[in-house]
């Protein structure tokens, strides 16, 4: 975790009724204040819960909930489902439970490292449906090694939309804006 000033933002902008885009009972949508991508959303439960890793069986509903607003942000803003990621880091930074709504165009002035990069575009992005699945069978969500993290993390910068591996984050990001 990084400076807890920082690491604790979500829990600022939560807030802020002013911050929500739309919401439930259970969580609300606000937009990522440092976009990856085009459309870059963030959906909080209202619920206080540090991160995936303290999940369980019992809160399916919640993020079932939580699912259901982020499709519905990529609703009302006129955009297509199979445009988007929904998912988790598996190697949060930020205190607060929190899914991303993400388009998968990554054109953004905020994408700027292979940390950025990587952290959607490898196995540090768990996608919605597949932490479902783990809260189903085992009940928790499991931490990645060390080891993998640190592999990923590093991992060449290929294209999500194509078979194009960049040099650097500006070779990327100018082919991102070829698609």
């Amino acid at each position: 975790m990084t400076s807890n000033s920082w690491a604790n933002g979500l829990v600022q902008t939560l807030k802020n009724p002013k911050s929500h885009i739309i919401s439930s009972n259970l969580a609300v949508v606000i937009s990522d204040k440092y976009p990856k991508a085009k459309h870059h959303y963030l959906v909080l439960p209202l619920e206080e819960i540090h991160s995936i890793f303290n999940l369980n069986r019992q809160h399916i509903p919640l993020l079932q909930e939580m699912h259901l607003l982020a499709l519905n942000i990529i609703e009302i803003k006129g955009e297509k489902q199979n445009n988007f990621k929904i998912g988790f880091h598996n190697q949060p930074s930020m205190h607060r439970l929190h899914l991303h709504v993400i388009s998968k165009d990554f054109i953004s002035d905020c994408l700027k490292t292979k940390k950025h990069w990587n952290s959607f575009n490898t196995q540090l992005f768990l996608n919605y449906e597949d932490m479902l699945v783990q809260l189903e069978e085992t009940n928790q969500v499991k931490r990645l090694e060390c080891a993998l993290i640190k592999e990923l993390g590093n991992m060449d910068l290929k294209c999500n939309q194509c078979a194009f591996v960049a040099k650097n984050m500006p070779s990327l990001k100018q082919h991102l804006l070829e698609h």
